[in-house]
């Protein structure tokens, strides 16, 4: 999977500014998004078993809002990188001997926007479904959000979804009535 993964991003992500045409993946917030990235990335390689597939560095050839995309292996469950919400194209990657324990390691976090699998057993998508502590989910798909679907987070990832006719809702006020005509 990893071998793939990272081709896959070396040969089909082309990082740049994004009204040029070719360019798949433009720029961060800012450079302090930037900063957070090589800080987390540091400090997550620092652990002995865990190592850089892909990527791994700022572009600032780019400008000051570039990052490469990063596939990193063996993350430790502790570290912010793995810990906290990235927002950056740095795939963070672990092994797992069964979907017990994928679920546990993804679920033991604070946030809860989103998680991503893949699987072809229609059974298995379901189980894992129901038991992942996330407000998106992507089975098959990593681009999945769209304007008609509504997007949010669990956890201390947020409360409520915008997009969609949910969204719409925080703004209305729901009135219940109850007429008994006897």
């Amino acid at each position: 999977f990893l071998s793939k993964f990272s081709a896959a991003i070396q040969e089909e992500l082309t990082v740049g500014r994004g009204l040029v045409d070719g360019i798949t993946m433009g720029p961060l917030i800012n450079a302090q998004a930037v900063s957070s990235l090589e800080s987390k990335l540091k400090e997550s390689l620092s652990d002995v078993d865990t190592d850089c597939i892909v990527g791994g560095a700022a572009l600032s050839s780019l400008g000051p809002n570039f990052f490469q995309p990063t596939v990193v292996r063996n993350v430790q469950t502790s570290s912010r990188l793995w810990a906290t919400e990235t927002f950056g194209p740095i795939a963070a990657v672990r092994t797992f001997e069964s979907d017990e324990e994928a679920l546990e390691i993804a679920n033991n976090s604070k946030s809860g926007l989103a998680s991503y699998f893949c699987t072809r057993d229609a059974g298995r998508l379901f189980r894992v479904l129901d038991r992942l502590e996330n407000g998106l989910v992507g089975i098959n798909e990593g681009i999945f959000s769209t304007a008609v679907a509504p997007f949010g987070g669990i956890k201390e990832s947020g409360i409520g979804r915008e997009g969609s006719s949910i969204g719409i809702e925080e703004y209305l006020e729901t009135k219940y009535a109850f007429l008994n005509h006897d």
